[in-house]
């Protein structure tokens, strides 16, 4: 079975409360990483058609300040797969809902390994690349895994 990227894409519309924030209204990053981690398994999930857990979160990236009121756009699809893992990029945009703007403000490569009902590894669809767009985020997230292997042996 082979899949496509845009087999199980998501976006998740999310608004920030002050519970979300320090008392200057700035968004914790940990409150966006929890979204972020939970976009990238829904697509994961869907990709894998079963239990897939987080195995890292890397070059996680925050580029703007996200605060009290914006509303958080999380979008995730799916780079690369190797057996029983992925990778997942995840962008974040902020929306400010009275200006009308909308500004990336943060992303993250996130790897899950799929999981049989033993919780054991379990092979994934390949992932079949159509455009050169793809092709290309298949080739980095490739560069990426075999980097975070590496490291896992050193």
């Amino acid at each position: 079975m082979e899949k496509t990227p845009n087999d199980s894409k998501a976006e998740v519309i999310i608004r920030m409360f002050p519970s979300d924030a320090n008392p200057a209204g700035n968004v914790f990053g940990g409150a966006i990483l929890k979204h972020i981690d939970m976009v990238a398994g829904i697509v994961a999930q869907r990709y894998s058609q079963t239990n897939a857990v987080t195995v890292s979160m890397d070059k996680i990236s925050f580029l703007k300040p996200v605060f009290v009121g914006n509303v958080l756009f999380v979008n995730a699809r799916v780079n690369y797969v190797q057996k029983s893992s992925m990778e997942i990029e995840v962008n974040v945009e902020a929306e400010d809902i009275s200006k009308g703007t909308r500004v990336l403000t943060g992303n993250a490569f996130v790897t899950f390994v799929a999981l049989d009902d033993n919780g054991k590894p379990t092979p994934v669809p390949t992932l079949r690349i159509d455009n050169s767009e793809d092709q290309k985020r298949f080739d980095e997230g490739k560069l990426r895994m075999e980097r975070r292997l590496k490291q896992r042996k050193n």
